[in-house]
């Protein structure tokens, strides 16, 4: 590329790996360790094509079913949580089996049980086939639990007029979009009532709260994330409805330079999958172009999770 008009690029903070994404990760690190390969992760630990195979190439084989696995195999569930039948496959088939799932996502299949034991009528907010949904909804057994994405889809709600009624998201959706979803609820609902505490992840609050800043200085945003991750996809979308032209991209390779044109101000977020080292490859790229890239910070993160109980209790026994 010849000269460019880039004159100033912004790293939003906070950005890329999240608590539960680096528990998950490091719990798959820490299996391998004790096990050695091959080790198997049923669906892909986090959304990221990269991480996928890093973690690969070091002897993780990725699976949808845990039919593609021996019995006795060692197994570990993806952050993304899984249906209570896998649990009880896994224990069936002696798999040595460590639990990824995110906190905060356990949290969500949790309320799921105690709401309905209580009485309550569930909707659930999130993304059709999304595999998050699939394993809060699984919790629900027999009963249906009914999936709105859109406000024109809680129009079509039939459920009658419950007394008893919560809803509860999908941890990794958009803020604003989710406040819609939530506004056609309650109009249509009144007595529907919220989850003690908000189900939407801290750090999916916080990245889409620092890509709305960023958007107010910037021409134009990269947003590093995979396809498949919705917090990724929520970031671009968080993005360019404040107005701004945004792009998702799995790494610096994918950048059209054609995007620059007349753009003097870049900013740069990465979904809460998303290794640093990608966010620093498109640091050294606009460095390669005279353009030295400056921290954005919107707000310091300081949340971590402890580590999966099956995985401390094998290193205590080791």
């Amino acid at each position: 590329m010849g000269a460019t008009s880039v004159k100033k690029v912004l790293l939003a903070a906070p950005r890329g790996f999240c608590a539960g994404v680096g528990r998950a990760i490091q719990a798959v690190e820490d299996t391998l360790e004790i096990f050695g390969s091959p080790i198997y992760v049923k669906h892909e630990i986090v959304h990221n094509k990269h991480v996928v195979a890093d973690l690969a190439a070091k002897g993780v084989i990725t699976i949808e079913n845990l039919s593609e696995a021996p019995d006795g195999a060692v197994v570990v569930f993806s952050a993304h949580g899984s249906l209570p039948e896998h649990y009880t496959e896994a224990k069936r088939r002696h798999m040595r089996l460590i639990d990824a799932t995110c906190p905060l996502v356990t949290k969500v299949h949790l309320e799921v049980q105690r709401f309905l034991k209580d009485g309550y009528t569930v909707v659930y907010i999130g993304h059709h086939g999304h595999v998050e949904g699939i394993g809060v909804l699984g919790e629900a057994g027999s009963t249906v639990i009914p999936l709105v994405e859109t406000a024109e889809e809680v129009e079509k709600l039939e459920i009658g007029n419950p007394e008893k009624l919560i809803y509860l998201t999908q941890t990794t959706l958009s803020v604003d979009d989710t406040a819609d979803v939530i506004a056609a609820l309650k109009k249509k609902y009144p007595q529907i009532v919220a989850p003690p505490l908000s189900d939407i992840c801290f750090a999916t609050t916080n990245r889409q709260e620092a890509v709305k800043a960023l958007a107010k200085l910037s021409d134009l945003i990269l947003i590093f994330g995979s396809k498949n991750s919705s917090n990724s996809t929520r970031l671009k979308e968080t993005a360019r409805a404040a107005g701004v032209q945004a792009y998702l991209i799995d790494d610096i390779s994918e950048l059209d330079e054609n995007w620059l044109i007349d753009v003097e101000t870049v900013g740069i977020s990465a979904g809460a999958s998303v290794p640093e080292k990608l966010v620093e490859e498109a640091v050294a790229y606009f460095a390669s172009l005279g353009v030295v890239a400056e921290d954005f910070v919107v707000k310091l993160e300081t949340m971590t999770f402890s580590e999966p109980l099956d995985l401390m209790q094998l290193k205590k026994n080791r």
